[in-house]
């Protein structure tokens, strides 16, 4: 008996107990609170980073058109040319097919130093097929999936716009037209829509008789300038991941 305490004497009692709760510490249920606790913390910044938004046609984005201006004529008979930005939304009238509606103009909060807004007074947008290729609305009878829409016709009619200078000159109010190539993806609904030629449609009036008693308006497309479109959607990205 005196040998067995003397090979289990106090301090070698103790040396064990330290070993003891130091490997108890190690597994202890603090450690993996504090790693779930990590780990929900990390979650939501993830789930927010894929919520990211898309260009959709709807009043959900808001899409920047630069108008690069060329040759347009002004009150005092001059040409002009300079860029022009309207923020406006596309606002889809139910019912219609192919889709369709009206042009909405967003006024921006602050604008940027040296940039000018043209004044919206009317637009429409619509889908449309493929001119060269069209479907006659086969689609209906379910020999398609879904109608193919290629391009938007696009019609912007601006208010007259006060050129800087002592003359009183100013752009004179302009109903713009462009042919706008359309594509959607079938999975996500996000949309593109590539830069297009602006025109302008010149009125000539001409004799329907030998007489001039009756007359008729011809319609004469002419170019006026380039037509850029894109979505506002950095400013959403940000709020959503706030």
């Amino acid at each position: 008996m005196k040998t067995i305490m003397k090979c289990y004497s106090l301090p070698t009692i103790l040396a064990v107990l330290c070993i003891v709760l130091v490997t108890c510490n190690a597994f202890s249920p603090i450690s993996t609170t504090t790693q779930i606790a990590s780990n929900s913390v990390s979650t939501p910044s993830s789930t927010m980073l894929k919520a990211s938004p898309k260009a959709t046609l709807t009043p959900e984005t808001t899409w920047r058109l630069r108008f690069s201006l060329n040759g347009v004529s002004t009150k005092n008979g001059r040409k002009v040319g300079d860029l022009f930005n309207v923020d406006v939304q596309f606002s889809e009238e139910d019912g219609y097919e192919p889709p369709q509606g009206d042009v909405v103009q967003i006024v921006p909060k602050s604008s940027e130093d040296g940039v000018q807004y043209l004044k919206v007074t009317k637009g429409r947008w619509q889908l449309s097929e493929d001119p060269e290729d069209r479907k006659d609305g086969l689609w209906i009878w379910g020999l398609f999936k879904e109608p193919l829409y290629p391009f938007m016709l696009l019609q912007i009619e601006t208010d007259e716009y006060s050129l800087p200078g002592e003359e009183g000159d100013a752009i004179q109010p302009l109903k713009m037209y462009a042919q706008i190539n359309h594509k959607r993806d079938k999975n996500t609904g996000e949309v593109e829509l590539d830069a297009a030629t602006l025109n302008i449609r010149e009125i000539e009036s001409i004799k329907a008789d030998p007489f001039g008693a009756a007359k008729i308006d011809i319609y004469e497309e002419v170019k006026c300038g380039q037509l850029s479109l894109r979505p506002l959607i950095e400013s959403s990205a940000i709020n959503a991941t706030l």
